[in-house]
């Protein structure tokens, strides 16, 4: 999707938005519909970082549907922990998808940004903690599925990411890949809120940017050990309808 660019919009890059943690239900529906409608003016697409609703339930999808549907740019999104509380993730992708939302696990997505090929590749994502402090594959079964299931999200969104044709890469989870981001989080909720497993799949492929929600009471920016800018875009912790990123790039070669 692309459309006429404005006079004043910066050349050669990307203008991407982010928002996560919005929590929507009936009782707040509407609340980031205003500072939405314009969108187009200031932004090339927007990221969903995942926790769109707040049980996980068909209707609340539904008022995700309508508060974030039918805008100027393409909306890409992930599913958060919240979004699996009812067990009807499924019912929700479908919902969110057929209103034109595109929702990714561990899958990408490419769009025509002004010439300017912008992927995205997505997944929810899971916990374990990080480098020094984190689980691992040992001891009871219970234990080891918790990091397999880490370990198997973020080796298919790492080759999800590799696999996108693109002049510019973006990797959108919930989850955190760097505990940079987490920082003002209790420490030991740590290998809750996000996985070293991550932050290794963002750093073989080292696309742009790392996008991810989920730790309210962290800090937006960070890198991974690799160098990646990660931004946590919860709502909580941008406190705006959505953050806006520039990113170069130059133009697909006719």
């Amino acid at each position: 999707m692309s459309s006429a660019p404005s006079s004043d919009r910066p050349a050669n890059c990307v203008r991407v938005a982010a928002v996560g943690d919005v929590h929507i239900d009936e009782n707040v529906l509407g609340r980031f519909r205003p500072a939405l409608e314009r969108i187009g003016e200031k932004a090339d697409v927007l990221l969903l970082a995942g926790d769109l609703t707040r049980h996980g339930t068909g209707d609340e999808a539904r008022c995700v549907a309508t508060e974030f549907a039918d805008l100027s740019v393409p909306v890409v999104a992930v599913l958060g922990n919240h979004d699996y509380h009812s067990d009807a993730q499924d019912e929700i992708t479908k919902i969110l998808e057929d209103s034109g939302i595109t929702v990714l696990e561990r899958s990408g997505v490419v769009f025509d940004c002004f010439g300017i090929r912008l992927g995205i590749a997505g997944a929810k994502g899971f916990g374990g903690g990080f480098a020094g402090r984190c689980g691992s594959e040992f001891g009871e079964p219970e234990m080891k599925a918790f990091i397999r299931h880490t370990r198997t999200i973020a080796e298919e969104l790492g080759t999800a990411l590799h696999d996108l044709d693109c002049d510019v890469r973006i990797a959108l989870t919930h989850y955190a890949p760097t505990p940079e981001t987490l920082l003002g989080e209790p420490l030991e909720i740590y290998p809750f809120l996000g996985s070293y497993l991550l932050g290794e799949v963002v750093d073989e492929v080292c696309p742009a940017l790392a996008v991810h929600g989920h730790a309210h009471a962290g800090t937006e920016r960070g890198v991974t050990p690799g160098g990646v800018h990660v931004r946590n875009v919860a709502h909580p912790v941008i406190k705006q309808a959505y953050s806006v990123y520039q990113i170069a790039g130059q133009p697909a070669a006719a």
